[in-house]
């Protein structure tokens, strides 16, 4: 019999049909993120409220948290935002770790990832958002990155507090008979108005937790609010100083396992290369070695060698004494060669020759700038970055005997490590308990998984290679040399800047091209396995943010990115391109006004009449730092400038204020910054002052010091000695004026991040007279007077 031939007919009903369901599942609300897919683990007298809290019979309220703390405050804002709603009594919040769940999975993140400008409200890109909310709803992972967790939850946070709350009001209500009207609830006690009778939460939650959960309960208006807005002090600040927090170095301390074992690596100093062969015997006696064995880069790392001993010091001591071979010839190693300083000259060369992929047009840019009274051009450079995380990137895997395993790890993917154990492992992921411990800082760099993998490759072949290690925990420990040199730096780039001036010393045109490697095409292919080249296909909004989602009002605009391929592994570091494009685009807009004869600040303002949000922060930020009004000399008589600049990134707009003078060494001193912030509403102001000061001195770290060299597919740094960081006698002053706002909050912790450099170099040129648009920033000749007016 012959098969029946489909009908086109038939064809076009299925498509239709399932066009049809497309659209009607466009068209429904995204689901839910209170209840989750399963019910929250409870202990003894413990009761769970959906996903995101649990209250004990003794009051304790148990908030549930999906986000990694790395030092910005995110378990106590968050934990704020639920217990305001809650009207819980501060003093009983504690935090408890959430399962992996995909209420969890972090949608603000990706939906600032679409390349829309912020100016655009338009119906596409409502419609995006909207369809990718959805979606990542469904398919979407837990991660903490992009300055978004207070973003992200500040809905859910707010509605599973408030869902509680009714909860336990009903509760009391039906166990003393009286209407929920006549109830009021403060400080976790719930009390009868007419009676007096009142009731702890304690008292009330295992009845409240068999109601149905109230996903419409209202939620307060500002005005209501009793903890949101306070200044409120850290949750896990007394841990941090009586030294009971524990962060992935502490687990053996926490665990005390007996014959817990932990491992030091050692990995190929090329980028990619592999091991050829190694000496274990070298090592083997050595007084407390277990194993030593080859380990494959696993999540886009680099092959080496681990020792496996009793303690950390035996294992590091004995992979420092290993003899290795390695493979890294440039016929099976690309970036062997590979060098980054003649990279950066490709990179110019390309802009020579490509226009780039554009993200942002407006107007026709190539007239305007033949028609202009002036105009003029610069390049500017930034290298690689390393994140240079306090702690080095550690893991703690036990496989037990059943073959189940568990994961103590710092790391800002909980999800995705959990996938990446189990296919090293060949288990299911549900087989994997991840538990995330806190964070010695992240700034992106735990947003990859190689070093967890390679944890638990290193506990699998152990135990293979000697049964009677298996089944204790494994800790896996690099050193600053292994984690500076395999390392997923902030690319490198290039941008070349053109401005167009009429007579008036009006700006009429701006055109800002950088070429560099893209981080999307990697990170897709290291965490989900898609070829590097389809996701390439669509532009990558990192490459070009910070440059063309800004609000200043171009008469006609160009904004675009030239994608170069590169053998050296690339990943987000804090602000990703923001980090650098701000750089760029600020620190010629000083240049563009300089040429204009213009005031930095009433340049900039110019371009913002139609943008109050920014002006206002901008002449907040001037205000706090004294623009225009005369500075003193430095305390050595060393003269003193002012530099300004201002950003739009994650949500929030910053402007900030440099003071800065030279040493009589031509060092760069920079000695107090303004900084202003719009970052909707202030969750606590504490936090966010703290993330001010404390990225206002990582930035300028990266500023003055920062800078990966490779040579020969070689990463030339190691550790603090040659990749500094700003010492404390080094540290600005910093002050912070937030905004007030009544908008949702927005990032606070990357924001910061982008105005310092150019702050910086802006004030430089008044006290030098050159234009130093390299980073990190480092003076070629002894300062001169440049003829600007100092502000």
């Amino acid at each position: 019999m012959n098969p029946r031939r489909p009908r086109r007919r038939f064809f076009l009903g299925t498509l239709a049909a399932t066009g049809a369901l497309a659209v009607g599942w466009g068209l429904l609300p995204p689901r839910q993120r209170l209840q989750p897919g399963a019910p929250l683990a409870t202990a003894a007298g413990e009761s769970a409220f959906g996903g995101w809290l649990k209250i004990g019979a003794d009051g304790q309220v148990q908030v549930v948290m999906p986000k990694s703390e790395m030092g910005q405050g995110v378990h106590t804002g968050l934990a704020m935002l639920l217990a305001e709603e809650l009207d819980a009594d501060w003093a009983r919040v504690t935090i408890t770790e959430a399962p992996i769940d995909r209420i969890y999975a972090n949608q603000a993140t990706v939906l600032d990832s679409l390349p829309f400008h912020p100016d655009d409200d338009g119906p596409i890109k409502r419609s995006a958002h909207w369809l990718t909310a959805k979606t990542m709803r469904e398919v979407g992972t837990m991660l903490t990155g992009g300055s978004s967790s207070v973003r992200d939850l500040w809905a859910p946070m707010r509605q599973a507090g408030a869902s509680a709350r009714a909860m336990l009001l009903a509760a009391a209500a039906q166990a003393w008979g009286v209407p929920v009207a006549q109830l009021q609830v403060a400080r976790g006690v719930v009390s009868h108005l007419g009676s007096g009778r009142n009731a702890g939460y304690g008292e009330l939650a295992a009845a409240a937790a068999r109601l149905p959960l109230d996903s419409s309960a209202p939620l307060k208006t500002p005005a209501q609010w009793g903890l949101i807005g306070r200044p409120l002090a850290r949750l896990e600040a007394q841990a941090k100083s009586d030294g009971s927090a524990v962060f992935g170095l502490d687990v053996p301390g926490m665990l005390k396992a007996p014959g817990q074992l932990v491992a030091s690596v050692v990995m190929c100093p090329t980028l990619g290369g592999r091991v050829a062969g190694f000496d274990a015997a070298a090592v083997q006696a050595l007084p407390g070695v277990k194993q030593v064995l080859a380990v494959d880069g696993h999540q886009g790392g680099t092959a080496g060698v681990a020792v496996v001993a009793d303690s950390a010091w035996r294992a590091l001591k004995a992979v420092r004494a290993l003899p290795v071979q390695w493979q890294d010839d440039p016929a099976s190693t690309p970036a062997a060669g590979y060098s980054s300083s003649a990279a950066l000259d490709d990179l110019a060369r390309q802009l020579d020759s490509d226009a780039g992929s554009a993200l942002f047009t407006h107007g026709d840019v190539a007239a305007a700038l033949r028609g202009a009274a002036k105009t003029l051009q610069a390049d500017y450079r930034a290298p690689y970055l390393a994140h240079a995380t306090l702690e080095p990137q550690n893991c703690t895997v036990q496989i037990h005997p059943d073959g189940r395993a568990t994961v103590w790890a710092p790391t800002q993917i909980p999800a995705i490590a959990r996938d990446a154990v189990a296919r090293v492992l060949g288990i299911a992921a549900e087989r994997v308990t991840m538990h995330v411990t806190l964070l010695g800082a992240g700034f992106g760099r735990r947003l990859e998984a190689d070093f967890i993998a390679q944890a638990a490759a290193i506990a699998r072949d152990t135990a293979r290679a000697n049964p009677a290690l298996a089944g204790r925990p494994l800790q896996v420990l690099w050193t600053r040399e292994e984690d500076t040199r395999h390392d997923f730096y902030r690319p490198a780039a290039v941008a070349r800047l053109q401005a167009g001036l009429d007579a008036q010393g009006q700006l009429v045109a701006w055109q800002q091209v950088s070429a560099g490697p893209t981080i999307l095409p990697q990170v897709m292919q290291r965490h989900f396995g898609l070829p590097a080249a389809l996701v390439a296909l669509s532009p990558d909004k990192t490459a070009q943010e910070g440059a063309f989602d800004q609000p200043y009002e171009w008469p006609a605009a160009r904004v675009a990115h030239v994608a170069a391929d590169s053998p050296v592994p690339v990943g987000f570091w804090r602000a990703v391109g923001h980090s650098h494009q701000a750089f760029f685009k600020e620190a010629f807009l000083d240049e563009a006004a300089h040429a204009a004869g213009a005031d930095p600040l009433a340049f900039r303002a110019g371009l913002l009449q139609q943008h109050p949000r920014h002006l206002a922060v901008l002449q907040a930020a001037a205000r706090l730092g004294g623009w225009g009004t005369p500075l003193p000399p430095a305390a050595d008589g060393a003269p003193q400038a002012r530099g300004i600049a201002l950003h739009h990134s994650f949500g929030s707009v910053v402007a900030q204020v440099a003071r800065v003078s030279m040493g009589g060494d031509g060092a760069i001193r920079v000695h107090h910054v303004a900084c202003a912030i719009d970052c909707g509403t202030a969750v606590n102001p504490n936090l966010i002052r703290q993330q001010m000061e404390g990225g206002v001195q990582f930035g300028l770290s990266a500023a003055l010091y920062g800078g990966v060299d490779i040579v020969r597919g070689q990463v030339q740094q190691s550790n603090f000695h040659d990749q500094p960081q700003l010492r404390l006698a080094q540290a600005p002053d910093v002050d912070t004026v937030i905004l007030p706002s009544s908008a949702a909050p927005e990032g606070v912790g990357e924001p910061v991040m982008t105005c310092i450099a150019p702050a910086v170099a802006n004030a430089l040129f008044v006290l030098t007279g050159q234009r130093l648009r390299s980073l990190p920033l480092r003076l070629p000749a002894a300062p001169q007077a440049s003829g600007a007016k100092p502000a």
